[in-house]
């Protein structure tokens, strides 16, 4: 590969998502070591008729160089990946991403390495998931009957959501303003910053904070991409990541606090978790976490679940 090779990056999402703005501070620092040709940056694939699982298979392919993709989308080719998707296991957003900066995330990125051509440069922080709908305050998992959730393309999100009482689907990002918008589901799961940036309250007014799930999104390149520049530019690339990573962390964490102010003001019903029977959700989804502990690589349950 030239040294002054182009690179693509590549997202998901608006330009006023804070994972947006984070890879745009990635690109902006492999501009600035001046290491690389000319530096591009799609920040909302689907924008453009692609859908998020094309964009990551880009990466993969090497197509495209690097990307975020959300933890239960890449469970395919690392199966302990299920850790991180199993509901009601973090109380502790700090605590589970110093256990992925650490001997977890080590692990992880091995296991990804060995069946993708994917190189984990960080994890990042796609806060937690809570439930919003179009029909009612729900509180319990008798309210979550005979509603239609939509969710991302993770067996185990499907299989707890099921638990709850919901009929879960999945669509790709593509396609959720539309069945939201058309009813074709009464109910959604996503971070407080995607619900936002979406527009979900539109057709969402209620918003139970469940926090049913810590979302973790992965920062991939390309392997062979990588392992192909010079001793300068991997440490460059691997420096820029993270910068980047820090940052959106710091951002995620901050826009959780204000987008409650925010959306409380907007008129969103916000039924907080003291107000929520969560030791009967914990209930109804506690054999799926059993049954995955022992699933799992011991190395994933100690320094992942049991930190």
């Amino acid at each position: 590969m030239s040294n002054l090779a182009a690179v693509s990056l590549g997202g998901y999402q608006g330009s006023g998502s804070i994972l947006s703005a984070s890879l745009t501070s990635l690109e902006q620092s492999l501009k600035a070591c001046e290491l690389f040709g000319p530096i591009t940056t799609a920040l909302d694939v689907t924008a453009q008729g692609e859908t998020a699982g094309q964009l990551f298979q880009s990466v993969n392919l090497g197509t495209r160089q690097i990307c975020y993709a959300a933890s239960g989308y890449l469970t395919a080719y690392a199966s302990d990946l299920a850790a991180l998707d199993l509901p009601f296991t973090v109380k502790n957003r700090e605590a589970a991403l110093a256990a992925l900066d650490h001997s977890a995330g080590q692990w992880l990125s091995d296991q990804l390495g060995q069946n993708s051509s994917f190189k984990v440069l960080g994890f990042w922080d796609n806060g937690f998931r809570h439930i919003s709908n179009s029909v009612r305050s729900l509180r319990t998992p008798t309210d979550m009957q005979g509603l239609k959730i939509r969710t991302l393309d993770s067996a185990i999100y499907r299989e707890s959501l099921n638990a709850l009482g919901f009929t879960a689907v999945t669509t790709d990002v593509s396609e959720l303003k539309r069945v939201l918008k058309s009813g074709e589901v009464q109910a959604q799961e996503n971070p407080l910053t995607n619900y936002n940036n979406f527009k979900i309250y539109e057709n969402h007014p209620y918003v139970s904070l469940t926090g049913h799930f810590f979302g973790v999104l992965l920062l991939v390149c390309n392997r062979q991409w990588f392992d192909s520049l010079s001793a300068k530019q991997q440490h460059a690339v691997d420096a820029a990541a993270a910068r980047a990573t820090q940052q959106q962390r710091t951002l995620a964490a901050q826009q959780d606090s204000a987008l409650l102010t925010e959306l409380a003001q907007r008129g969103v019903q916000i039924t907080s978790s003291s107000d929520l029977d969560m030791g009967a959700m914990r209930s109804v989804t506690a054999h799926i976490i059993e049954r995955e502990r022992q699933t799992l690589s011991k190395p994933m349950v100690q320094h992942y679940l049991d930190a």
